[in-house]
């Protein structure tokens, strides 16, 4: 069968700049993100267009790909520039994260502001900014305020991405821009997108989005510092087979779908990130996003403290004797077992208030009574986090944080915000602000990923946008393949609220899905290893009291942090195996975890200090895969170079707290 292809390319890039390239090296002298103007080989296309390129190690990995903005009304801003001017600048400092996967972050990368003028009457003005660090470029537009803009209004956004070759990847499809990111990342060849069997196609892609370019390096796309801006999502437009390149979408307005972003002059785009690598683990360890975020913008952060929460909602509200009640009484008993497992939070999810008409969150006449909960939470020496909907907060948010303050309340859990268009995405500014004015935590679910915010507004404590274990309530779709994707995915853009610590484990021929004592597939040390493996400041612990009554390996949850100040991946394959190692303090964990084919691994404790170590090691019995709750706890002792094998069933795992002898 013979097939006629669309043009392969809107226009064809020729060799010949019309103006010198400005290239901008990282630190390390590996990475380069270079920037040009080039003119077309014939009449299709504009002249004098804005391209980037990057290369990593000396190859290509990006070739020559389009920058230009669509303003209303006007033609493309960006496809008929020259260069005007630039400036390079070089920073390397040191700031620190409350929560976070390093305490200290080195900051540490070179800049160059490139200014560009239209080769035409209207001589419109555009600027980009970008940055080379030695995992990462990014840039980012700013239309500078001028005569003939009265005001940004952006209409599309069109940066591409043009990989030198067919790359792996694995993607987030998304059905629209009203999603909460709560899916598969899905494995493809980054052509299979856009042509199906001569048919041309188009997928909308959420990021950030893992890319492997064979023989080149493994890139991360995504977006940061989005203030007053709205989330990129990615399509591959070409329509041909031989097409394997994406373009930027954002989010439109929900009230006004023709218009993506508005507001004066001047105006920034949010970064566009491309985390680079020569192996994947690296890109877990980056700190580019927070980096690219302003600083702290809390100046007294003593009351915001990561750390662990037991939760109701998740095993069905179960009361001591494991049926549901939804009241404050069992609120209390979920209190009790914060209290005795030494967590600081109690999470009390949905239904709280009454849900009649339009919802007040600020009453108190609903099922169960906060301020009483609170004040007995006290006594136990626990703090509670509340559930709010995004409706409901975002119209109430002025009466309700004060209030919430007033009950003595520390956090708030706001969900289904599905959106990230610019109001979306203000809605998280304002939201952190106004919680830190009265000394709330924050934790969003029902949304967009995170984007760096976490370091401008540390009591941003939680992200969900992932395909989490609540899953396992209603199907098969949270299985270990899944959770060993995660890290490579949807944690590169930042704290993960996956919910862990599912403790009725089985089989897959034995998983059945159900709202109450739901189950989960894969072992129990394989849940153990989350807490680890999975980034949260606000980590849940989402089985109910009775699941962990005399549980020996309930303990490593008791011990394990919710921050920390390093991380080290070991070593990992997307949907295959990952093992990190995490220091807190002087303490290190160790986190390995599996799909559902079995390994066995040999870890190098390199990344200990001095000295000798105590290893307490939780992992897979040897029946494990016909029982995946029996667990073996040893203990050894270990020194740095001591190669620890461990051996996982399939959807196994395994533990280890390291501590200093």
């Amino acid at each position: 069968m013979r097939y006629v292809f669309p043009a392969l390319l809107a226009f064809t890039l020729t060799a010949f700049s019309q103006s010198a390239p400005v290239a901008l090296t990282s630190p390390d002298g590996r990475l380069t993100i270079t920037f040009q103007t080039v003119s077309t080989n014939g009449t299709a296309g504009p002249e004098n267009h804005l391209v980037y390129s990057v290369a990593f190690a000396g190859k290509p990995l990006i070739a020559p790909s389009g920058l230009s903005l669509s303003l209303e009304n006007q033609p493309p801003l960006g496809n008929n520039v020259h260069i005007i001017g630039q400036s390079t600048s070089s920073t390397d400092e040191t700031y620190h994260l409350i929560a976070g996967k390093t305490s200290t972050v080195r900051n540490h990368f070179n800049a160059v502001r490139i200014d560009l003028q239209e080769n035409q009457e209207s001589d419109r003005k555009l600027s980009i900014e970008a940055r080379a660090y030695d995992d990462a470029v990014a840039f980012r537009y700013v239309v500078p305020e001028q005569p003939g803009l009265a005001e940004f209004r952006l209409t599309r956004e069109n940066t591409e991405f043009r990989f030198v070759k067919d790359a792996m990847t694995w993607s987030l499809e998304l059905p629209n821009f009203r999603s909460m990111y709560e899916s598969e990342f899905i494995k493809l060849p980054l052509s299979a997108f856009s042509n199906q069997g001569g048919v041309r196609s188009e997928v909308l892609i959420g990021c950030p989005m893992l890319l492997n370019v064979p023989g080149v390096a493994w890139v991360a796309i995504t977006d940061a510092d989005l203030r007053d801006y709205s989330s990129m999502y990615l399509v591959n437009p070409s329509g041909s087979w031989l097409g394997h390149w994406l373009v930027s979408r954002l989010a439109p307005q929900v009230d006004n779908t023709n218009l993506c972003v508005t507001g004066s002059l001047p105006h920034s785009s949010s970064w566009r990130v491309l985390q680079v690598a020569d192996n994947p683990g690296r890109l877990i360890e980056s700190t580019v996003l927070t980096s690219l975020n302003p600083p702290c913008a809390i100046t007294d952060t003593s009351w915001i403290h990561p750390g662990k929460a037991s939760w109701d909602w998740w095993s069905g509200s179960l009361d001591p004797d494991g049926k549901s009640a939804y009241t404050t009484d069992n609120m209390k008993y979920y209190v009790d077992f914060a209290a005795k497992s030494g967590f600081a939070y109690m999470l009390i999810d949905s239904g709280w208030f009454n849900r009649t008409g339009q919802v007040d969150i600020t009453t108190m006449n609903g099922r169960v009574d906060i301020p009483e909960v609170v004040r007995y939470a006290q006594t136990k020496h626990v703090k509670i986090w509340i559930w709010a909907g995004y409706e409901a907060l975002n119209r109430q948010m002025d009466d309700a944080m004060p209030l919430y303050e007033k009950w003595g309340v520390a956090g708030i859990k706001t969900d289904f915000i599905e959106r990230d268009d610019q109001d979306g995405i203000n809605f998280y500014y304002r939201t952190a602000q106004k919680a830190a004015e009265h000394h709330l935590l924050m934790d969003y679910h029902g949304g967009t990923k995170p984007s760096g915010l976490e370091r401008t507004w540390p009591n941003i404590l939680g992200y969900e946008a992932v395909a989490g274990m609540e899953q396992s309530k209603a199907g098969a779709r949270d299985n270990p393949d899944h959770h060993v994707t995660l890290p490579f995915t949807r944690m590169l853009a930042g704290p993960m609220d996956y919910t862990p610590g599912g403790f009725n484990n089985v089989t897959r021929e034995e998983f059945e899905p159900r709202m109450e004592h739901p189950m989960v597939m894969g072992t129990r040390a394989h849940q153990l290893a989350m807490y680890v493996v999975y980034q949260a400041w606000s980590q849940m612990v989402s089985d109910w009291p009775g699941a962990y009554a005399g549980q020996p390996a309930f303990k490593f949850i008791q011990d394990v942090p919710a921050t920390w100040d390093e991380t080290r991946v070991l070593n990992g394959v997307p949907g295959e195996y990952i093992t990190i190692a995490r220091r807190n303090g002087t303490n290190w964990y160790l986190g390995s975890m599996t799909g559902w084919t079995p390994r066995e691994l040999e870890i190098p404790l390199n990344f200990l200090g001095k000295g000798r170590y105590t290893a307490e090691i939780y992992s897979d019995a040897r029946d494990a895969d016909q029982f995946p709750k029996h667990t073996v706890i040893t203990t050894m002792t270990v020194k740095a170079g001591t190669k620890l094998k461990i051996r996982l069933a399939p959807g196994g795992g395994c533990t280890v707290r390291l501590v200093p002898k």
